[in-house]
């Protein structure tokens, strides 16, 4: 008679915790090493669950429960037995970034040479000049009835980026073809690249813009976590293969057609129209992943300007810690997506843990390829966020609080909560232009976005 297997119903964290066992985090791990190297088969990667699992299955564990590092190991093994060595190579890595993390090591993807230190240093000389180095001072300006006067040095600050931006494209007009703006989520991306369409109109460039988030493809074909979260925020989310056809055939002055993705429903609907370039036209991209090799690849680099965008904050919080410019940008995005896409702030933390592995592989580490660097930061802009978002904090640290599938937005959110509590709120959106970029995310603003 065959012995019966024991079903699996727990698993062991690294940290000792005992948590229910949940077959879709190993099916969704497996899915996004595959999208990672171009393949995206649901089917597969359940069957490779099911392998996992009869393994375990086969195993005593003497009245306890498998440990995690042991059920990751049967992945890599179940992945290249099946014959899928390029999977098993990138899920490999992913295990060895989260290792290095955990240790509080340097990411494989990050280094110094990725950290702008002219950039940052102009911007944090400006910071001293103009009294907004501290979160305090932000109080100061409010109290003595001058934060407008902070609003006007900020936007004219980003304004003088706008400029550098554009002379380092004239510099380079001979043999350019494409520019692309890029940049990570929420780094202001839209409108850094309207100002300078306007300006380069203006003195006489002949830019057509390329819709990149056109090319999604369905939602459905992406990694879907146990929470019900997809994760859409890798290059592979994009049909890069009919991006680069698309572009090569522009550049050959041929006309192509657009795909036309729905954001609401999550799908490509029909198409958004057609698009070809005249000898003199320059296309220009706009994109989370502009920098991404591949997207651009048949193309000489000689013919391409590269400008990134970032929230370059040089602001210390009361401890003296620098502000980090990701938790800038989660909050402007939690913002625009309360405002305009129908997703709410929880949502946005829940999610954020994804744009951030993400941005980090394939954003932040291409930064050293950029031409230029454009600092998108408002020293005014945290009272205005803080306006919109604080009171939600408050109830997602006791939501995520001991949730071991929400780990990452409690350590945001409680991080979050602590920083907005050192800034004094600033309800009066109407003093802040309408051609700004904060309007990118707030509303209100004189562009189409």
């Amino acid at each position: 008679m065959a012995e019966k297997k024991e079903a699996l119903t727990k698993i062991i964290k690294r940290d000792g915790k005992i948590v229910d066992f949940d077959r879709r985090k190993i099916t969704f791990a497996i899915l996004q090493a595959a999208v990672a190297v171009g393949g995206r088969d649901r089917d597969i990667a359940e069957r490779i669950t099911d392998d996992v699992i009869g393994l375990l299955q086969q195993r005593t564990f003497k009245g306890t429960y498998p440990a995690v590092e042991e059920v990751q190991d049967i992945v890599e093994k179940s992945l290249i037995e099946r014959g899928h060595a390029k999977t098993a190579k990138a899920y490999i890595l992913y295990r060895y970034e989260h290792a290095l993390k955990r240790m509080g090591k340097q990411s494989l993807t990050y280094s110094s040479e990725n950290i702008p230190y002219k950039k940052l240093w102009q911007t944090l000389s400006w910071a001293v000049d103009g009294d907004c180095v501290r979160l305090s001072q932000l109080h100061d300006y409010v109290k003595a009835n001058r934060f407008e006067s902070l609003i006007r040095k900020s936007e004219l600050f980003y304004g003088s980026e706008i400029e550098y931006a554009v002379g380092e494209i004239e510099k380079r007009k001979d043999k350019l073809k494409i520019i692309i703006i890029a940049g990570p989520s929420s780094s202001g991306k839209t409108t850094t690249t309207i100002k300078i369409r306007e300006i380069l109109k203006d003195r006489g460039f002949s830019l057509v813009p390329l819709t990149i988030d056109n090319y999604f493809f369905d939602l459905n074909r992406h990694p879907k976590d146990s929470t019900g979260d997809y994760d859409f925020e890798t290059p592979q989310a994009l049909d890069i293969g009919l991006i680069n056809r698309h572009i090569r055939e522009l550049l050959k002055g041929r006309e192509v057609t657009i795909p036309r993705y729905d954001f609401k429903k999550g799908i490509q609907e029909g198409h958004s129209g057609t698009l070809r370039l005249d000898d003199n036209d320059i296309l220009l991209i706009d994109s989370l992943h502009g920098l991404y090799e591949e997207m651009t690849e048949s193309i000489d680099d000689e013919k391409k300007l590269k400008v990134y965008v970032e929230s370059l904050s040089q602001t210390k919080d009361e401890r003296g810690a620098f502000i980090r410019w990701s938790d800038i940008r989660m909050l402007r995005r939690m913002v625009r997506d309360k405002q305009f896409r129908n997703y709410n702030p929880r949502q946005t933390i829940a999610h954020w843990r994804y744009v951030r592995r993400s941005e980090l592989r394939y954003i932040i580490s291409k930064l050293k390829t950029a031409h230029v660097i454009v600092n998108s930061y408002l020293a005014y802009e945290l009272p205005v966020l803080k306006s919109f978002l604080f009171h939600e904090f408050s109830r997602f640290i006791d939501e995520f609080r001991g949730k071991s599938e929400h780990e990452d937005a409690f350590e945001r959110a409680s991080r979050v909560h602590d920083l907005l509590s050192q800034v004094p709120g600033w309800t009066n959106i109407d003093v802040i232009p309408r051609d700004s970029l904060l309007r990118e995310f707030i509303g209100g603003s004189m562009y189409r976005y």
